[in-house]
């Protein structure tokens, strides 16, 4: 979700209780498109984050100071030069625009009180920094826009300042009823919910999709075919909505599924009641975080696209031999046929007439007749060697393919489990192991000098602790799944493997305690459902059992184990509550 018109609201709200007042203690501009303002105000120290990125432009409260370059870009020394030491005296949003303005008073070269304003525009590509004198002209901007790159409104120095028209959208904060939002809406020959967020400043679609759930009104149905009834019902939700915004009635959270950040909204989505839900009092602080985790959960993704890339084709290389393997060992079955056909030959051929091209006999395994197919030019005894032949063949094939289709169907299970490990990699360190292991496997080829030392890996395993404090372990990837079971796992602690399906193994240390709570067996199986490849499915199902009977099979890929004595479970995927260890 973009920073709409009530994130903003939100924000300004925060800003108003945190910075007014304060005086502009450091200005720095750490990239070419950021602005990092440190404010000091009752007597601490609060830093402003501004970006005007064209891909994430943003704004909140931080804890963190970012370096910047040795020498100050020009917008920096500009901003420097007038309101260092100024005093914010207000801090507004026009409208519901996502807009802020900042005006602060400073003592210019003579000592005179002056004011001055930085207007911060978050909007999408066109995001700005503008700093503005007191007669709303535009002294510099941190991005220059000209008339060759926008014909509606020129951002350079001497111009005057004037917020761009929003396509006639109408500010939802002063709307004064339901029948006003009704006539709005109902002539509007789109989705509903399009039709409330192009016509509404400040409204994102995941507001206006919110807004269309809470009235429990289908989203995509056009809004000219809703009964006016309808619509003034989804009114009422609309303005309840702008009474929390005008009132400060702000909820901000973020909205995650399967740890990973989806949403972030100033009030609580109702229509994610099924994800999870992380709240705090300060708007910023949601940004901060969902931005980080956003990054985070991004640069893996495009740091293991290589090794996705390389795992996903040789999966799709040995589904095809696979299936291929399976054709051919369905040939086989021919064999038994052509081993008949040479018995019957030996046992019947001794009375066949030169040149004949089959004859019927009796199948004595089957107790029925059967034509024998001959070639005329071979004698009795040369049809039935040829069939003799055949069927030694196939047996040979048969046998052969039975080994390598076990092999071809070990290999996709490892790498069905190479990408499930890919999906729970949360850090750089758990890739470097699963390179390795594509190496080990012939996957990538190995660069370097032989006898060169390989990377040092810090990774470790997820760890866990259970409601009634008993530790869990859960392995990232085949590696450390090896060592969890075999090197780190006691004969008595309790061992856990989504069935049949690539995943991480489970270890529930036992402590030397015979008997441990069922729920501590229940989280420990819901970890192992959710670190598995269906962690997105509503049930799974569980195998669990004592270490001491999981066993390596002789020749096995790393993390392939087998065992005989086990119990199951179905199980959820959620481990809400479940406490992890940092």
């Amino acid at each position: 979700m973009a920073l709409d018109g009530i994130t903003i609201a939100n924000l300004v709200h925060e800003f108003n209780q945190t910075l007014l007042d304060g005086r502009i203690y450091k200005i720095a501009q750490p990239e070419n498109d950021e602005l990092l303002l440190t404010i000091k105000n009752n007597g601490g120290q609060q830093r402003l984050l501004i970006s005007a990125g064209a891909s994430l432009p943003f704004l909140y409260l931080t804890e963190i100071n970012k370096p910047s370059p040795m020498t100050a870009p020009n917008f920096c020394m500009l901003l420097r030069k007038h309101i260092q030491n100024g005093r914010i005296i207000s801090i507004s949003q026009p409208g519901l625009e996502r807009i802020v303005r900042f005006e602060i008073e400073h003592l210019d070269e003579l000592g005179d009180l002056c004011r001055k304003t930085l207007v911060i525009e978050i909007m999408g590509k066109h995001s700005n920094i503008i700093f503005l004198n007191d007669k709303a002209m535009i002294i510099d901007s941190i991005k220059h826009i000209s008339n060759a790159v926008s014909s509606v409104r020129e951002v350079l120095p001497g111009r005057d300042y004037f917020i761009p028209e929003t396509q006639d959208k109408q500010d939802p904060v002063s709307l004064s009823d339901a029948a006003a939002f009704v006539s709005i809406i109902k002539n509007k020959p789109m989705p509903l919910a399009k039709a409330i967020y192009s016509s509404f400043t400040g409204i994102s679609p995941v507001i206006a999709e919110e807004i269309c759930y809470r009235a429990s009104v289908e989203s995509a149905q056009p809004a000219n075919t809703i009964d006016t009834d309808i619509l003034t019902h989804v009114g009422k939700q609309f303005l309840q909505l702008m009474e929390d915004v005008k009132l400060h009635r702000f909820s901000p959270n973020i909205i995650s599924k399967d740890g990973v950040p989806i949403e972030f909204s100033p009030v609580l989505l109702q229509q994610y009641a099924d994800c999870e839900c992380h709240e705090d009092p300060s708007v910023s602080k949601i940004l901060e975080t969902y931005y980080a985790t956003k990054n985070i959960v991004t640069r893996i993704r495009q740091k293991s696209v290589d090794l996705r890339r390389i795992a996903q084709t040789a999966l799709e290389r040995n589904t095809k031999k696979y299936d291929l393997q399976l054709k051919q060992l369905l040939d086989t079955e021919k064999k038994e046929k052509y081993k008949v056909y040479g018995e019957l030959i030996n046992t019947y051929g001794y009375n066949l007439e030169s040149g004949c091209r089959s004859f019927e006999a009796l199948n004595y395994y089957t107790d029925q007749m059967m034509t024998v197919p001959l070639d005329p030019m071979l004698t009795p005894g040369e049809n039935a060697k040829k069939y003799f032949d055949k069927y030694n063949k196939l047996k040979r094939t048969e046998e052969a393919l039975t080994t390598l289709i076990q092999e071809t169907k070990d290999e996709i299970t490892h790498l069905e489990s190479v990408l499930t490990s890919l999906d729970i990699a949360l850090q750089e360190t758990d890739l470097v192991q699963i390179k390795e292991e594509l190496t080990e496997s012939g996957y990538i080829r190995r660069h370097g000098k032989p006898g060169m030392k390989k990377e040092k890996v810090t990774s470790r395993p997820f760890h866990y602790i259970s409601s009634d404090g008993y530790d869990i372990y859960v392995g990232k990837n085949n590696y450390q799944n090896e060592e969890l079971t075999f090197k780190f796992a006691t004969g008595n602690d309790w061992w856990f493997h989504a069935k049949g399906i690539p995943g991480s193994h489970v270890v529930l240390r036992a402590n030397g305690d015979t008997q441990l709570p069922d729920r501590a067996f229940e989280e420990a199986g819901r970890l192992a459902a959710f670190y598995s490849k269906e962690r997105g499915q509503e049930k799974v199902e569980i195998d669990y059992t004592e270490k001491k009977n999981v066993k390596k099979p002789g020749g096995g890929k790393p993390g392939f184990v087998v065992y005989y004595t086990n119990y199951s479970m179905m199980i959820g995927t959620d481990i809400t509550g479940i406490h992890e260890c940092s």
